[in-house]
């Protein structure tokens, strides 16, 4: 936080201020009083956030939170361009940045590719800083340094598509800087990237601290995080800011992939609000730890669009924004910096959707031609039709018990590629919620003009783009009662038995309810009062209508990431007698051409139909 300014050198924000910064305000004071000052130097900074490699347009965002319609249609990266091209125009000091995950969890069209066309578009955007996020690794160390560096995926034939897109070869990687001033290899302690940028505009200079979510270890497969340590956000910022003071840099900015949320819809009226000030959230803690420095956080994670005031360690309240998602809205920020001091005296954030039907904006045409001509390598792919459905599956229709038709058909396709000898011989399958992505199957013909009811490989891409590989594990009754114990809030190291394999740092569990989705036959009771740890009645959990035996061996299939304990639950890694099986996607696209004979599911041809069977059910 800039120290105080005086006549001509006014200071805009700022509740309280340490007595160090009175200090230098005071003597800053003498200075201008005697010699005058300058006006303080303006820098634009054009902020998103979890872009997730969304180079085509993803849909439209309401008008308003209180009704569906209308909608503006929003997104699309020659659009985005086109938008940070007019804001830039605005001002010649400017920078663009993200918040993260401007890789990982992409459609088709990124992913088939190994996300090269994504950095691509983003060089000729002119991004400049991208703080890493959970899902830049969730390939793993080794191909996010590619992105970096480029050069071509070392055994993919999908890779270095230049000759035909209009692009370098081999892929030229990324112009702009990842940071990761919190990631560090376990060995050496050194940051995985940088872990800030400085830039300089004319006289001035601000800093970008970039990092990602200390918890990303628990949120990606361990083996994209192998031999890395993630550290505190707020200790790395605070202990990073006295080394910038050194270099005398005092105008601080945080870009971190770690967020909030606010009760409401994310519509057009809602972006720039900040409902609740993101109380009982991950971003609002790492605040109030800051140091004082620190005057703004762009930040990101949730997928919600926000524009709040936080108060800092010093109760200083502070700018904290993030920009939704993949490319919908972009946050225009203005800063002005003393040439005084090198303080940042004053912040102006506003949220902007990337409206493509406005008048005046142009979309990028370069970024358009690259687009197209990637989409052309992939239309084949996606566009094939793989089964139908009877009715739409969105991934937003889930009960108040946690089960959706979606999750029942995904659980039900990874037990039907497991089941048969040699295969796993698996008899339950369970499915992450996370890892079902949205907007889910939808009924209604696709652009590609399939027709209704089809499905297309694209869009069981959509929904499972982790390339996630399937593991058949065995687990005793006990440790199924345990895993299903590890879905809800409240349960943790400080009241969970040793033996539940709780990591003793876990003093908190899980952050949200975390259903899991799960196959046919399989079936339990949860009450939403019952203790923690304590919710899930051991007598209702059924396979085949019975009762589960603690000291029975079962065989289980999960993804991966679960596998090895991800998204907390953690009893999974002690699974034994693993075997590795197909990715799910293909085993997604395997059950539409031969779906399980189950109750809510139809073997007429190849049509699935959404019917639920209450798999789990919720009292209370």
């Amino acid at each position: 936080m800039a120290s105080p300014s005086f006549g001509r050198c006014k200071k805009s924000g700022g509740a309280s201020m340490s007595l160090t910064k009175t200090i230098a305000a005071s003597l800053a004071l003498f200075f201008l009083s005697n010699f005058g000052c300058a006006a303080d130097a303006k820098v634009k900074i054009i902020a998103f956030n979890d872009f997730h490699g969304q180079l085509e347009a993803p849909g439209s965002l309401r008008v308003n939170a209180a009704s569906a319609t209308p909608t503006i249609p929003v997104g699309g990266v020659e659009w985005m361009a086109a938008y940070v091209d007019s804001l830039k125009a605005k001002n010649p000091n400017n920078v663009v940045v993200s918040a993260g995950d401007l890789i990982g969890a992409t459609p088709l069209i990124s992913a088939l590719f190994h996300d090269e066309p994504t950095i691509e578009v983003m060089n000729r955007l002119g991004l400049e800083f991208n703080a890493v996020g959970n899902h830049e690794f969730d390939e793993g160390r080794d191909e996010l340094l590619r992105m970096q560096n480029g050069g071509c995926h070392p055994i993919d034939s999908n890779t270095c598509q230049g000759a035909a897109v209009g692009t370098p070869v081999p892929f030229e990687g990324a112009d702009f800087s990842f940071l990761a001033a919190n990631v560090q290899d376990a060995v050496n302690k050194k940051t995985l990237f940088a872990p800030y940028a400085i830039k300089t505009f004319g006289k001035t200079r601000v800093a970008f601290i970039g990092m990602t979510l200390k918890e990303t270890p628990t949120i990606v497969s361990p083996g994209g995080v192998a031999g890395l340590d993630f550290m505190d956000e707020a200790a790395t910022v605070n202990a990073l800011v006295p080394k910038l003071r050194a270099r005398g840099v005092k105008a601080v900015v945080v870009l971190i992939h770690q967020g909030g949320t606010q009760p409401v819809t994310q519509a057009a009226d809602t972006i720039n609000s900040c409902i609740g000030n993101l109380a009982g959230t991950p971003i609002a803690p790492i605040v109030n730890r800051l140091d004082d420095e620190v005057d703004l956080v762009i930040s990101g994670h949730t997928h919600q669009a926000y524009n709040c005031m936080l108060p800092n360690k010093a109760g200083r309240m502070i700018s904290v924004t993030s920009a939704n998602s993949i490319g919908r809205v972009l946050t225009d920020i203005d800063i002005d910096v003393s040439p005084t001091t090198g303080d940042i005296t004053k912040v102006s954030a506003q949220n902007k959707l990337v409206d493509r039907s406005a008048t005046g904006i142009e979309p990028d045409a370069e970024i358009a031609a690259i687009v197209g001509k990637y989409r052309a390598l992939a239309m084949p792919i996606a566009n094939r039709v793989v089964g139908e459905i009877t009715a739409a599956m969105p991934d937003s229709a889930v009960t108040l018990a946690g089960e959706s038709a979606l999750g029942d058909v995904i659980a039900d396709a990874q037990l039907q590629a497991t089941a048969a000898t040699g295969l796993g011989e698996a008899v339950v399958a369970f499915m992450n919620p996370g890892g079902i992505r949205a907007p889910g199957l939808l009924f209604p013909s696709s652009a590609a003009g399939e027709g209704d009811s089809k499905v297309t490989y694209g869009e069981v891409f959509t929904v499972q783009p982790f390339g996630n590989s399937l593991v058949t594990l065995t687990l005793t009754g006990e440790q199924i009662h345990i895993l299903l114990e590890q879905q809800f809030t409240g349960c943790h190291a400080g009241n969970a038995p040793a033996s539940w394999n709780y990591s003793a740092a876990d003093t908190t569990g899980q952050s949200f309810n975390r259903i899991l989705q799960v196959s046919s036959g399989f079936s339990y009771v949860w009450s939403s009062i019952g203790a923690a740890c304590d919710k899930v009645d051991p007598e209702s959990i059924r396979l085949n209508g019975v009762t589960i035996n603690p000291v029975g061996q079962y065989r289980v299939t999960v993804n991966n990431f679960l596998a090895d304990g991800g998204d907390k639950f953690y009893v999974l890694a002690k699974g034994n007698r693993r075997l590795g099986g197909a990715q799910d996607v293909d085993a997604l696209e395997a059950f539409f051409a031969n779906p399980l004979n189950d109750a809510d599911i139809s073997r007429n041809g190849v049509q699935v139909a959404p019917g639920l069977q209450n798999r789990i059910v919720r009292l209370n």
